[in-house]
């Protein structure tokens, strides 16, 4: 199953989350708000928040990484 990962630009939290998903080896999306504000409404539905990073995987939806968020 692909992991759905929303970032933006300049984030640490989302640059840690990234490269860790790249370690793994895990098959993922990334979605950069900064390039695409249109799905912030996306993101908002998911995890109620605007927060990132944000994963989404199964249906499970886990705000942060790292203590950040």
């Amino acid at each position: 199953m692909t992991i759905t990962i929303y970032t933006k630009d300049g984030c640490p939290y989302c640059a840690k989350a990234l490269k860790s998903l790249k370690e793994k080896g895990a098959s993922f999306k990334e979605i950069n708000l900064s390039q695409n504000p249109d799905k912030i409404g996306e993101l908002v539905r998911l995890s109620g928040g605007r927060k990132v990073p944000t994963q989404v995987e199964n249906d499970q939806v886990t705000v942060g990484f790292g203590g950040g968020g």
